[in-house]
């Protein structure tokens, strides 16, 4: 056992491989000398490159050490390869004996070695291939016409040619170039001569990397003339196909000649070369394959180095030397927490010890190298690699691998670091987390990445906070306001142009985590513009391009193009878009637009600043809602029309969190280890890896194993305290967040594993290994399976043999490295006649098993007999009281001739060897057999024999004891056929664990095809439905359910058993012809009749036959059939129906053996109705034939409830004529009558009773004519009425509340109201009795219920109910509590309102604004004041009280008239004169302007008198008061100013004459356009008086002057000026 490695150790990348065997060690050695130059060129190719730069410039050439890669270089360092490839072709050096470069000094010591010029093809001489020699030459040729077309465009720009003529000849000249040359190319092909030339290869074959068991093909085309003969060569030697058959496959078709290799495996990692030639010469090119293992079988992670040629001892033929590398005192398993300082280093020995010679020193974590950074620091002192992690952060675990590569080869060394969280700022806050990066990012967005810790605190983690810092300064800024649960947020509002780095903090309800290692700098600008920034330019190419001149001004964006939404989590929504292919020359910019599925409302979200990047994120949007988006372009000409909106989108978490992991299963490593395998999450999309923890036994205390997410589900949990139990558990992570904890594992002591796994979970040793095959260098050994497999399925075995000499045992050694599935192995490179031993460990999740105890000794020595070997693997299965399968495998050694056959043997368990007898006589052919000869309760074993045309063979192994017993719970399989005739097997198991799977078998070898068989599986059971069942599915069918007692059955399906489920499929499939449709009768155009019917299924084959009355019918004139077999419409038609035609009809179907009949019976009545409405449509059909009716007369009510009376009419033309008519009365013209589309319209507005009648349309040409007749009276009225009531009430509003002076007013409005519409208004339920105090009405389209002076018991529910004969239509409000006690408020404020206004003191009637009169003469005004209680009335003069005197006289009579006299006027009298009137409700003033002339005669009195408008009213005593009137108040805000209107005193004889000339007056009033407005009206009168008028009175006496009720002067007045102010110029 001390050379036997536990299998947990080959399968982990944490440890050496030097406990390898030889064999291995040196396969791996072959492939990694073989794949040696690969890395050492991409290392080599820079200094390489600058080499050969410098070489060329100083006019050495020398060639490259090292074979580079071509790649993409500049035009001088082509130029420098191509030079030293011409030298090194003109100078080969001969071939002799391979030297030592070694330097030596005088005394012989060597210090270094010589780089000598490489010798090979010239293609790795230069670097470059033929095909890429004449690239180089062709691309100086460019070069050189470039630069000449350069020279020839700046001549012609000094003579001022245009820059399109100038293109344009360059082309010219260029195109007149090429077809001179491809002329004379042409000519010189049709030379016989010059067809001949050397293979060129115009595809050269490609390297591949491929995974183990798959094919890869090389490929190359080659050209060339003679054909050449093509060679593939591996490593340099000859691939023969027949050699290795089925290995290889070369094909060669039409130059393309290709080499495939089958089922690649580890050994055929090699350089290929294909080898072209004929007489003109000989060509190669090179392809490289590498084979990769998955992970746990040879690590192949790390690069390795290109093949190079090597002699059998391991030198370099370049450098006839070799170094040996060892690397000592290396870093093992380290623990560091976040901010220390960590060091790793390892003494490297390199022998020979070459003074300056350095080797290529390289670190990887997890596989990646790295580089150095202000994290990582790395240092070579000549003897020690050393890599210092100055600033530890999570980021940093990992698997460390030191790698050192010398010109020989490479050693490595690796060991885990692990990374700590440091101490939290808060305790209890979360760990840091990690892996911060920046993706997508664009001028002004970006998304930040991370990955959550597995440290929480304690408490949930509540989510995350993103910070940035702009590259320069030290200011972090939060970029969201709310933590985020997402492992990934947008971030948006970054400045273009500008370097951001980001950190993110993780926060719980304990407090705020530390930050995370800040992101690598990630600059705000366009992808495009990074790209470019990153990329050279190309080469020139030499085409030219002539393009026309886009337009200059601006052009409006198009549409953005493929919007999607990339990103959707309950914090926010990330949309991407691509911009729009027109654009114009400017930037464009966007707008986003969300719009609420359901809805049509769209609104912008970004509505201040448009966005610049193609990408944008929403936040605030309503978790649960679902939206739709959409984008515009928008630039300085304009904003564009939208994009195409997204689908709507639910705001929620798209991404689950994965589902726990499966079963834990820990495995002893070491004193301080324990390997945790764990079942991968059943539902985890995106998963970024699994957090592993660990608790000791009892203390319910889990620590973190790892704090970064491993992705594999097989981890090495290190730092365990040894001797401790621990049980373990997993989570699996991903952007959503962590999963739930995995059910915790069983408890393990931590102890280091001595010869293997724990055996309660990993399986017992297999046993009875026997040998099946013996030659002379191999031998081939079976064995049993273990009797328990343990806590999973057995993933493979592993063979170990030792060598036996003199009866002593030696040293176990490894026969295989990968495992194996079978239970058979060849052990190979044995020696002859040698003895051996073997053991065999058996392996699954939990690790590898404890061997098996050593077989027998065996001796290696080839088998020479004639019989077959022992068979080997028999299993038996489907275990019942009499009867059992045994299965078995055909001997490894055939023998002389092939097996032709094989017998079973039995005996019962406890008899003896002599025992043993045959189960069958006669020798089987097949791998198994049903033993059908039990005794229920009997043991039995069993064994198998082989035999060929030599004999029987040797007996195989016995099996283990079989009791024959049927178990509890057996069940069998059951073959079901369902209605639609499929066929299926079903097998059901009660006793499954969560492992257990169905698998079922064919003459018992599973079934993987699902070409025949269609397997499903759902719970406890499994149905494997045919296909398609035919004589191809004759067998044994069997299914097996595996982590069971045996649960076990299998059906046999014989070509009998065939025979009978193919007939009870089409008895239930076809049991009759299913029918659609029974058989009916339907009437068609001109009253013929259809007989028909419909079946379901029915094929092309089906017959149908026609009966009537037991006749059968036929086609003829009668009667016409058809059957459409597509739909299975059945139908026959008949003309007419005739009184003989009475009877019973029957369609009889047949199909195969499936048939069918339907019947219809039409007599009596049944018949008769038929028959007539036949006739009908025949009638039907002949009106038709003129103009008619296609839809007869009818009316519609409009929403506006116009009535329009329509009908459509057919086969119509230009002379057909409609006449209307009403009661029998033709419509006139005037009526609205449309014509169009074949619709005839009469349009009745604001129907009412006169329009009730009979209506009528008539339809008549030449053809004929149609009628129709519409009844609108009584009944058909009332519908209609009703109809139109209907309309009204839909379109009536909501009943509302209003408040006025008098009481609460409820009204609502309709589209159109009819008087004959009725109107019922409810209180409480109840219909509402209407008197003084609540009334309603209708003014315009408003109807209104007036509640008077309301009071409590008017609260409650109030209706308003619209009859339309129907169910009607009621509007409703609750007039109560806070609605009624508003409304009431206002109630009472407008009632003290109106009472305020209708009592406050005021001026009725206007004064003149000025008055002009001559001197001593007197002047009497008078105007009308009202008011409640009655106002005290004071004149003003220049805003000073005048008292009533002599002079002045003032006067009120009967309340409401004030007058004012100046009994003689002087000239001290000017001025401005105003009447106040007052009370407690208001006040309110009128003033005037008096201006005194000198004196012209006694004129008499004068006297004034306007109306309300400021009109001069003559002879009017009074004005009506109205609450209109113009006013100025004490307020000092000023109203339109009244017109002027005068009263001139006539003479009593005049009174007569004046009352007419009033009444002359007030007709003319009347005749004015009335209005509510009366300073409106005020104009019309005013019009009629100058800015200034003067009228002129005789002379009369002052008891002339005076009227009845008017006072007026003693001294008669003249008549007086009366200018007119500048109000009333203005109005």
């Amino acid at each position: 056992m001390s050379g036997s490695t536990p299998f947990y150790q080959k399968h982990h990348r944490h440890y050496d491989r030097g406990y390898r065997s030889k064999e291995l060690e040196s396969a791996v050695s072959q492939y990694q000398s073989s794949s040696s130059s690969s890395y050492a060129a991409r290392r080599s190719s820079s200094r390489a490159s600058a080499s050969a730069a410098l070489s060329a410039s100083s006019g050495h050439v020398v060639a490259l050490h090292e074979r580079t890669t071509p790649i993409p270089c500049s035009y001088t360092r082509l130029s420098s390869s191509y030079s030293g490839l011409e030298e090194s072709r003109l100078s080969p050096m001969p071939k002799r004996a391979k030297p030592t470069y070694l330097a030596m000094d005088k005394e012989n010591q060597i210090i270094g070695y010589v780089v000598p010029i490489f010798r090979g093809s010239q293609e790795y001489a230069s670097g470059f291939s033929d095909t890429e020699e004449a690239r180089v030459k062709e691309s100086a040729g460019y070069m050189a016409r470039r630069n000449l077309f350069t020279s020839g465009l700046e001549m012609e720009r000094t003579e001022q040619t245009s820059r399109k003529v100038s293109m344009r000849e360059s082309a010219e000249r260029i195109s007149l170039s090429k077809r001179i040359y491809e002329n004379e190319e042409h000519h010189k092909r049709m030379n016989k001569d010059s067809l001949m030339h050397a293979p060129e290869f115009v595809i050269k074959p490609r390297s591949h990397t491929v995974w183990e068991k798959q094919c890869v093909r090389l490929h190359c085309t080659v050209s060339g003339w003679p054909d050449p003969r093509v060679v593939w060569y591996k490593n340099n030697v000859t691939i023969d196909p027949m050699a290795h058959p089925g290995k290889y496959k070369l094909e060669s078709s039409y130059n393309v000649h290709s080499l495939e290799i089958n089922r690649c495996d580890f050994d055929d990692t090699a350089q290929y070369r294909v080898s072209a030639m004929n007489s003109k010469g000989e060509l190669s090119s090179f392809a490289s394959i590498v084979v990769k293992r998955f992970k746990g079988e040879v690590e192949e992670a790390l690069p390795m180095p290109r093949p190079r040629s090597t002699d059998k001892d391991g030198l370099i033929s370049e450098y006839g030397i070799t170094f040996d590398t060892h690397i000592v005192d290396g870093f093992g398993v380290s623990f560091g927490r976040e901010g220390e300082t960590m060091s790793l280093g390892a003494t490297v020995i390199i022998s020979p010890n070459l003074a300056r010679y350095q080797p290529e020193v390289q670190w990887y974590r997890d596989d990646v190298l790295l580089q150095p950074s202000k994290w990582c620091h790395m240092h070579w002192s000549g003897d020690k690699a050393t890599l210092t992690l100055t600033h530890l952060n999570k980021e940093d675990e990992g698997l460390y691998t030191l790698r050192i590569t010398t010109k020989s080869k490479y050693e490595t060394y690796s060991a885990y670091v692990f990374v700590r969280d440091a101490d939290a700022e808060v305790e209890g806050a979360p760990g840091a987390p990690l892996d911060v990066k920046c993706q997508d990012a664009n001028k002004d967005y970006v998304i930040v990445t991370w990955k959550q810790p597995a440290v929480d605190g304690g408490s949930s983690i509540l989510g995350y906070f993103v910070d940035r810092c702009e590259v320069g300064t030290t200011h972090w800024s939060q970029c969201n306001d709310t933590p985020i649960k997402f492992a990934r947020f947008p971030v948006t509002g970054l400045v273009e142009g500008r370097s951001y780095t980001f950190r993110v903090r993780a926060v719980n309800k304990s407090g705020m985590s530390r930050p995370s290692r800040v992101s690598e700098v990630v600059a705000a600008m366009d992808p495009a513009d990074r790209a470019r920034m990153r990329g050279t330019s190309a080469p020139w190419t030499g085409q030219i391009i002539v393009t026309e001149e886009e337009p200059a001004e601006g052009v409006v964006p198009g549409k953005p193009k493929e919007l999607e939404v990339t990103e959707a989590t309950k914090n926010y929504v990330v949309l991407s878009w691509k911009p729009p292919g027109e654009r114009g020359h400017e930037g464009i910019m966007y707008y986003v637009e969300k719009c609420v599925s359901g809805t049509d409302s769209w609104q912008r979200v970004n509505t201040e600043i448009p966005v610049k990047s193609p990408r944008f994120a929403l936040f605030d949007l309503a978790e649960g809602k679902a939206y739709s988006f959409r984008v515009r372009c928008c630039n300085s000409a304009g904003v564009g029309e939208p994009s195409e909106a997204t689908e709507a989108t639910t705001v929620g978490d798209k991404l689950d969190i994965p589902s726990a992991p499966g079963r834990v299963v820990p495995t002893r490593n070491t004193d301080t280890s324990v390997v945790v395998s764990w079942e991968a999450s059943r539902h985890a999309k995106e998963l970024v890896g699994y957090y592993i923890e660990a608790s000791i036994v009892g203390s319910n205390k889990f620590e973190p194993c790892n704090n970064k997410p491993v992705k594999g589900t097989r981890f090495i949990c290190h730092g365990l305290a040894t001797g401790e139990s621990y049980v373990f558990r997993v989570k699996a992570l991903n952007a959503a967040g962590l999963s739930e904890c995995s059910q915790e594992s069983e408890a393990i002591e931590v102890k280091a594993a001595i010869g293997g796994g724990i055996p309660h979970a990993s399986p017992t040793p297999p046993y009875g290994i026997s040998v099946l095959e013996c030659v002379r260098d191999s031998m081939v050994l079976a064995w049993k399976q273990p009797t328990f497999i343990g806590g999973a399925d057995i993933t493979g075995y592993f063979v170990d043999y030792r060598e036996v000499i003199n009866g002593v045992p030696g040293t176990w050694h490894e026969a295989n490295v990968k495992s194996v599935s079978d239970r058979a192995y060849r052990v190979s490179d044995l020696k002859e006649n040698r003895k051996y031993q073997f053991q065999v460990r058996a392996a699954n999740m939990a690790g590898v098993g404890i061997p098996s105890l050593p077989s027998g000794t065996f001796v290696c020595e080839e088998w020479t007999i004639a019989v077959p070997g022992p068979p080997h693997d028999l299993q038996v299965t489907e275990v019942r009281a009499n009867t059992l399968v045994l299965l078995y495998k055909p001997p490894v050694y055939q023998g002389r001739d092939p097996v032709n056959g094989f017998y079973i043997d039995i005996k019962e368990a406890d008899a003896e060897e002599e025992a043993w007898r045959g189960v069958n006589e006669k020798a089987i052919l097949t791998n198994y057999m049903k033993i059908k000869i039990l005794k229920e309760g009997e043991t039995y074993v069993f064994r198998v024999r082989a035999q060929n045309k030599a004999g029987v063979g040797k007996a195989s192994e016995p099996t283990e004891p079989v009791l024959a017993e049927t178990k509890p719970g057996t069940t069998e399989i059951v073959v079901d056929v369902d209605d639609d005739g499929v066929i299926s097997m079903n097998f059901a198991c009660s006793n499954l664990t969560p492992d257990s799977k169905f698998v079922w078998s064919k003459n018992y070898e599973e079934i993987t095809d699902d070409t025949r068989i269609t397997v499903a599986t759902s719970g406890g059971k499994s149905k494997a439905t045919f296909n398609m069942l035919a004589e191809d599915d004759i067998g044994i069918y069997s299914c097996a359910v595996t982590h069971t007692d045996g649960a076990c059955s299998s059906y046999t399906l014989s070509a009998e058993e065939l025979k009978k489920l193919l007939e009870l499929s089409h008895d239930h499939k076809f049991p009759v012809i299913p029918l659609k449709t029974e058989l009916a009768v339907e009437l068609q155009e001109k009253g013929r009749i259809r007989f028909w019917l419909q079946a379901e299924k029915i094929s092309a084959n089906g017959k149908i036959e026609y009966v009537f009355n037991d006749n059968s019918l036929s086609q003829g004139e009668k009667y016409k059939m058809n059957f459409n077999k597509d739909t299975g419409v059945i139908e026959m038609i008949m003309e007419s129906l005739l009184p003989e035609d009475e009877g019973t009809f029957t369609f009889q179907l047949q199909d195969g053996k499936a048939t069918n009949q339907s019947s219809l019976v039409l007599i009596g009545d049944v018949f008769k109705g038929l028959q007539k409405e036949s006739a009908f449509m025949r009638k039907e059909w002949h009106r038709k034939q003129g103009p008619h009716f296609v839809e007869y007369l009818s009316y519609e009510v409009t929403p506006e409830c116009c009535v329009i009376l329509k009908c459509k009419v057919g086969n119509i033309k230009k002379e057909t004529v409609a006449l209307w008519y009403k009661d029998g009365r033709e419509v006139k013209g005037d009526e609205k009558l449309t014509f169009t589309e074949g619709v005839l319209k009469l349009e009745i507005a604001q129907i009412s009773k006169k329009d009730a009648g009979v209506y009528e349309i008539v339809l008549k040409d030449d053809r004929g004519q149609d009628t129709s007749t519409l009844n609108l009276t009584e009944q058909g009225f009332r519908d209609l009425m009703n109809e139109v009531f209907s309309n009204i009430a839909n379109s009536s509003t909501a009943l509302k509340i209003q408040s006025t002076d008098e009481g609460i007013r409820l009204y609502s409005f309709v589209s159109y109201y009819n008087e004959a519409l009725q109107v019922t208004w409810h209180h409480k339920d109840s219909a509402i009795a209407f008197t003084d105090r609540i009334k309603s009405g209708v003014v315009g389209e408003q109807l209104w219920l007036q509640i008077t002076e309301p009071t409590e018991k008017d609260k409650g529910k109030y209706a308003i109910e619209f009859h339309d004969g129907k169910g009607g239509l009621k509007r409703t409000v609750e007039l109560s509590g806070q609605a009624f006690d508003d409304a009431y408020a206002e109630f009472q404020r407008l009632k003290a309102a109106a009472i305020a206004e209708r009592n406050r003191a005021r001026v009725a009637g206007g004064l003149p604004d000025v008055v002009t009169i001559q001197e001593l003469k007197a002047l009497n005004l008078t105007c009308n004041i009202s008011g409640e209680p009655l106002p005290e009335v004071v004149w003003l003069k220049n805003e000073r009280e005048i008292v009533s005197d002599g002079h002045y006289v003032m006067k009120l009579e009967a309340g409401k008239y004030a007058s004012f006299t100046i009994t003689t006027v002087n000239t001290a009298d000017s001025g401005k004169y105003s009447i106040l009137v007052k009370n407690k409700y208001g006040t309110e003033s009128a003033d005037f302007t008096l201006v005194v002339t000198e004196g012209k005669g006694d004129l008499g009195v004068t006297s004034y008198l306007t109306d309300a408008d400021g009109n001069v009213i003559i002879g009017c005593k009074s004005r009506p008061t109205t609450p209109t009137e113009r006013r100025k108040s004490v307020t000092g805000k000023k109203m339109q100013k009244r017109k002027d209107s005068v009263i001139l005193q006539k003479p009593p004889e005049e009174k007569e004459g004046k009352k007419k000339e009033e009444k002359k007056m007030e007709d003319k009033t009347d005749a004015l356009p009335k209005t509510t407005d009366k300073k409106k009206a005020a104009p019309a009168v005013a019009s009629r008086v100058g800015k200034q008028e003067t009228l002129q009175q005789p002379t009369t006496t002052a008891d002339e002057a005076k009227p009845d009720d008017v006072p007026t002067s003693e001294k008669p007045a003249e008549k007086p000026q009366i200018n007119k102010g500048k109000n009333d110029q203005d109005e």
